[in-house]
């Protein structure tokens, strides 16, 4: 047993009884390799990864490969879900020192953090180009015996490219609708129209992106290209719902099988935006069925949802979601994946999927990582939220209230101040800038969807103590990490989408919507600094920026502000919130302390509408059938 046993991380504790002498990140480590003179190997990954539990197996579990690491380097194991500031550090080494990364990423340090080799996945004997892991070790060891001092030039080059690399300057030129339409034009150029998304394989599913072209009312096309062949089979899954992180073929058939809370929060939300302004029954269907694996399968039983479900089952990737011929399925729908195993495609009667689910369910299930991921919980909030506004569905808006007490209560410490993660019981972690942007964004959702005022408070509060400790006064824009936290080679920025949202652009979504709300100016400004960051990434590669281009649409947008006094179940407030108005903010009073809602009240007793531009209301409304809203853009 190593030092991993008690971790945080239940990924950390997969790798507890290995006979490598692991480390958990901190100083302890850092002091022993400078004491001993030895590299730091850094293993970076989480529990659902399919290629870090082969390597775990066939690497880090063997006493021989486990000897030669615990002689020559000091071993340390980081959870990307539960550090995503290592993990992006040193993932922007690795692109520079190889040209690619992934998981699980290995890498070599030098005692004082810098890095100077890396790796992903490494077989125990040479095979298909790669070399054997522990030739690598001994290769790795020598290098650093005899030629210490190329070593220490490299990565000192590195980490202070790594170090020059935040340090990102605001455009001069203006962030204007030209940048907006510059980003379709590119979109369009390299969509794939064949089989929808964009580029080739693997094919994540860009959500954000579609988010973009729905919002801004791009003719639907892409959209629907790529919803309608994501939902077909293969990546989702048509038995039980939910998505797989993504697919290995550019057809979106084969999936990689682990199933991750983000990807379906954000994936769900897609589908029922898409129903909404397309009208398209099917992309109903999907929300829903996605909302109820998640409630099903990923609920931890506290309000909160657990991180993913494993791509292996009884170490064999897919075990538990592939199919064979004697399972009655029409030859039809089934397409291989390998040997006489087959993945879904088509469409299932509701009696074949109900039967089918039963028969997948006496199979053994995959791992569960249990940790809740305030980020990731973010997403769910707000996904939970719409679904029960639109779906008119009270258990939804039931289990987004339980999950808001649980993101302000277990995951937040005395001070109001977000943790990163829980699990059994314990929080731990400082929050990042995705955890501040991602719950604002789910309690701003709530805060509509249920009229109830506390939560809209609670995410003002969260996006001011954003400010207050991400903000980079100099240059704009948020840093990943709280100015409070423990200081790393580099203090960076993540601007771009990985699938899920930046960060920085959430957080400029949700301060743009406040700022609206509260009258703010100061909130506008910060939630614009982050667009001088990104103009450049905009024009470059639009697809990494969905989330951005979302926030400057709703930007550029003509302002609009409804302040709605009265219950949300009140007809004239339904008639409001049954509408996707992506370019409209609402707020609930009466209030004195929001100036959207300032000296509005009840019209005669009655619940009441007040339909604003920039502040400037028209007379309140109380008949949903006076109400002269523009018609949604189809």
């Amino acid at each position: 047993m190593n030092r991993l046993a008690t971790a945080a991380s239940p990924y950390l504790r997969q790798h507890a009884t290995n006979p490598v002498d692991w480390y958990p990140w901190g100083e302890e480590a850092m002091t022993r390799a400078q004491e001993e003179g030895k590299p730091i190997f850094l293993s970076i990954g989480y529990s659902a990864c399919h290629w870090c539990h082969v390597m775990e197996r066939e690497s880090f579990a063997l006493p021989a490969t486990a000897k030669l690491m615990n002689k020559y380097f000091v071993n340390v194991k980081v959870d990307r879900e539960e550090r995503p500031d290592i993990d992006a550090l040193y993932m922007d080494a690795a692109l520079w020192l190889n040209g690619s990364g992934g998981w699980p990423l290995n890498m070599l340090l030098t005692p004082d953090g810098k890095p100077f080799w890396c790796a992903t996945y490494l077989p125990p004997v040479a095979r298909h180009g790669y070399q054997a892991f522990p030739e690598v070790i001994k290769l790795m060891a020598g290098v650093w015996k005899k030629q210490r001092a190329q070593v220490d030039e490299t990565a000192e080059n590195l980490a202070e490219r790594m170090r020059s690399a935040t340090l990102h300057p605001p455009v001069d030129e203006p962030v204007d609708a030209d940048v907006v339409s510059n980003a379709v034009e590119g979109l369009m150029m390299h969509f794939d129209w064949k089989f929808g998304g964009w580029g080739q394989a693997p094919k994540f599913p860009p959500a954000p992106v579609l988010e973009f072209l729905l919002r801004h009312g791009v003719p639907p096309t892409m959209v629907e290209k790529t919803l309608d062949a994501m939902a077909e089979g293969g990546m989702y899954d048509l038995v039980a719902g939910g998505f797989h992180r993504y697919a290995v073929d550019e057809r979106w058939l084969i999936p990689h099988f682990e199933k991750m809370l983000d990807d379906n929060a954000g994936l769900a939300a897609c589908y029922l935006h898409a129903w909404l302004v397309l009208g398209k029954e099917r992309y109903r269907e999907v929300a829903v069925e996605t909302v109820e694996y998640m409630l099903r399968e990923l609920a931890l039983g506290n309000g909160a949802f657990a991180s993913s479900q494993d791509a292996d089952t009884d170490g064999e990737e897919g075990l538990t979601y592939t199919w064979t011929r004697s399972d009655g399925i029409p030859d039809q729908m089934l397409r291989i994946y390998e040997k006489n195993r087959f993945v879904l495609r088509g469409e299932l009667t509701p009696e074949l999927r109900a039967e089918l689910f039963a028969l997948r369910q006496q199979r053994p299930q995959p791992d569960r990582d249990n940790k809740a991921v305030a980020a990731w919980n973010g997403l769910a909030l707000a996904t939970l939220a719409e679904c029960g506004r639109y779906l008119d569905r009270a258990d939804l808006l039931d289990a987004a209230r339980e999950l808001a007490d649980f993101l302000l209560g277990p995951l937040s410490d005395d001070a109001g101040r977000l943790h990163r993660s829980w699990l059994e019981g314990e929080a731990s972690g400082t929050g990042f800038i995705d955890d501040y942007a991602n719950v604002a964004h789910g309690l701003i959702e709530l805060h509509a969807a249920t009229g109830e005022a506390h939560w809209l408070d609670a995410a003002h509060r969260l996006a001011t103590t954003a400010i207050d400790f991400f903000y980079d006064i100099d240059h704009g824009g948020f840093f990943q990490a709280p100015s409070d936290a423990e200081r790393l080679l580099s203090r960076r920025k993540a601007f771009e989408d990985h699938p899920g949202p930046s960060g920085n652009s959430m957080m400029a979504f949700v301060l743009l919507r406040l700022a609206r709300i509260y009258g703010d100016d100061r909130l506008e400004h910060y939630g614009e600094s982050v667009f001088k960051l990104t103009r450049t990434g905009v024009d470059r590669v639009p697809m990494l920026f969905g989330t951005n281009l979302v926030a400057l649409d709703f930007q550029l947008s003509p302002r609009k502000e409804i302040a709605i006094v009265g219950p949300a179940d009140a007809p004239v407030a339904r008639a409001v919130l049954e509408r996707f108005d992506p370019h409209t903010v609402i707020a609930f009073g009466p209030s004195e302390t929001i100036p959207l809602l300032e000296g509005k009240g009840l019209v005669e007793g009655e619940p009441a509408v007040y339909v604003c531009e920039r502040f400037a209301c028209q007379e309140p409304v109380t008949d949903p059938a006076a109400l002269d809203l523009e018609p949604q853009r189809l």
